[in-house]
């Protein structure tokens, strides 16, 4: 069953023929549906203790279902741990409230080169498995008039890395971000990270990596962009 386009976590029984047939027909297949995180309207009306609580009741269902003892000490708090690890932690970019501050300088100095921004450590989450995805991210910009300080960066790219995510995605939001921010149209952004969905399940390749790119601007330019690759390789 959809909801505002979502495919719902139901019980299979109530589940439609098409419904089964749409998931069945992905399989493992890697798509994105749109550049916006999908999110339901009423994504904030629960607070981060509500959301923890229930988090933390079903994964310990899922735990059960799957045949472990929770009375084990190890194992006791680990739905709690894992819920409040979602909320604060690996998915705590969905929350606009937790967006990172950015404030913005003149570029009193005339500095006009790009500024890149090499090898930033990125950890993202899957969306089709909630698995994880590693790597780095290079960023780089030209100013317009403004400037912003380096570790906001970083910043940025954590935002958006800390959300369910497919990585063509993950690469347009960082973009578009910085373009907002700036008010400048020349950025640029390569990802290339390793996808835990593809070394740890599936086919099991650990060799492969997955590279996504975003030009905008004078980074269209055959100049432009090969001085910025030549940068980051």
């Amino acid at each position: 069953m959809k909801q505002n386009g979502i495919m719902l976590s139901i019980p299979r029984e109530e589940l439609t023929d098409e419904d089964i047939a749409v998931m069945e027909a992905m399989g493992d297949d890697h798509l994105y549906t749109s550049e916006e995180t999908p999110m339901r309207a009423d994504a904030f009306e629960m607070s981060d203790a509500e959301k923890i609580d229930t988090i933390a009741y079903h994964f310990r269902e899922i735990m059960n279902t799957l045949g472990l003892d929770l009375t084990d000490d190890s194992l006791r708090g680990t739905p709690r741990r894992v819920a409040k690890m979602y909320v604060k932690e690996i998915f705590s970019g969905l929350n606009p409230a937790n967006k990172p501050d950015i404030a913005l300088f003149d570029n009193k100095y005339g500095y006009g080169e790009m500024l890149v921004e090499k090898d930033i450590t990125l950890f993202s989450n899957c969306e089709h498995h909630f698995v994880p995805i590693y790597g780095r991210a290079h960023v780089a910009y030209i100013s317009g008039g403004k400037v912003i300080g380096l570790s906001k960066l970083n910043r940025i790219v954590q935002y958006f890395a800390q959300r369910p995510q497919v990585q063509e995605r993950l690469t347009m939001q960082i973009g578009r971000e910085l373009q907002r921010i700036l008010g400048t149209e020349d950025v640029a952004v390569v990802i290339d990270a390793k996808h835990m969905c593809v070394s740890t399940r599936g086919i099991k390749d650990t060799a492969s990596a997955t590279v996504t790119s975003f030009y905008e601007g004078r980074f269209k330019e055959e100049k432009t962009r090969s001085e910025f690759l030549r940068y980051i390789s």
